[in-house]
């Protein structure tokens, strides 16, 4: 049975629950831990915490997911226990929300130029007020019946080869993880074999080197049991994360985002093990700061 949850979305981002509807859901599974990881954005933890209350079975890990440019594509790095009073981090965190905002404006401007109207102020409205994200963007373009799910904006357009992309000023996978260590939270790279519509994943060029050049930075875990992996991908992954000696994380990545076979909370996640290595990681790093 599953009972851990390390990735899950709200509305605070590119999720379509709100963080009590995603909580009550996570509770309703069975789920005993779950990590709301929001892009770029803790402003949906005090929710979560809150609707947690009525569940006192589940325990909520503060967390937050943040994205970061390699050559070709990206690294997602997430970071568990957040310390959300933070200052110079929450500040970090608004610049990164004002740059996705950019970013969708003139994601927007070029769908219109290749005469799909979709409204700015329409993503607006999906986002309500989370951090905006292409998620947005394609929602809206399934709206106005461009698309009928939101996977294939990603494929045809808004996706980093699609004709309506647009570049945002991202960290590198070293600098995130600095910043998720100086906060005192624990970074843990997501879904390491990445792509771009996150299925018919591949290996990722020198994925060990990668993760052994991050775990020098600071990372202390790697998504293994993630989303819709087979079981060839989560043993070769757990191979790496055990030798290098990282923690084995992972969660179902919910957005409940309307795509078809999108993964469910309560249907994929690490061991109780997993959180409680991280737990203890967690009171070392306390122990010395």
């Amino acid at each position: 049975m599953i009972e851990v949850d390390l990735h899950l979305h709200t509305t605070f981002s590119d999720g379509t629950l709100t963080p009590t509807e995603l909580v009550n859901l996570c509770a309703s599974r069975g789920l005993k831990v779950i990590a709301v990881s929001d892009h770029d954005s803790t402003e949906g933890l005090p929710e979560a915490m809150a609707a947690a209350e009525a569940h006192p079975d589940l325990t909520i890990i503060p967390a937050i997911e943040l994205s970061t440019d390699i050559p070709g594509s990206e690294i997602h790095v997430l970071g568990y226990f957040i310390d959300t009073s933070d200052q110079d981090f929450q500040n970090t965190l608004e610049g990164f929300r004002k740059g996705r905002h950019n970013r969708g404006e003139l994601m927007v401007e070029k769908l219109n130029s290749l005469g799909l109207n979709i409204s700015w102020e329409r993503v607006q409205e999906i986002s309500d007020g989370g951090a905006i994200g292409r998620p947005h963007i394609a929602q809206a373009m399934v709206e106005a019946g461009y698309i009928e799910f939101p996977k294939q904006a990603f494929d045809r357009y808004i996706g980093r080869n699609g004709s309506a992309y647009v570049e945002r000023p991202k960290l590198t996978p070293e600098d995130a993880v600095g910043l998720l260590v100086k906060n005192g939270a624990l970074p843990v790279m997501a879904h390491p074999t990445y792509s771009q519509t996150k299925s018919d994943r591949g290996d990722v060029a020198s994925l060990r080197k990668t993760v052994e050049n991050l775990r020098e930075r600071g990372l202390e875990g790697m998504e293994v049991f993630y989303g819709d992996y087979t079981p060839d991908q989560v043993s070769y992954l757990k191979e790496i994360a055990d030798d290098i000696g990282i923690v084995p994380c992972g969660g179902s990545d919910y957005h409940a985002s309307g795509n078809p076979g999108e993964p469910q909370p309560g249907t994929v996640g690490p061991p109780m093990s997993t959180v409680e290595r991280l737990r203890a990681v967690k009171s070392e790093i306390s122990a010395t700061r």
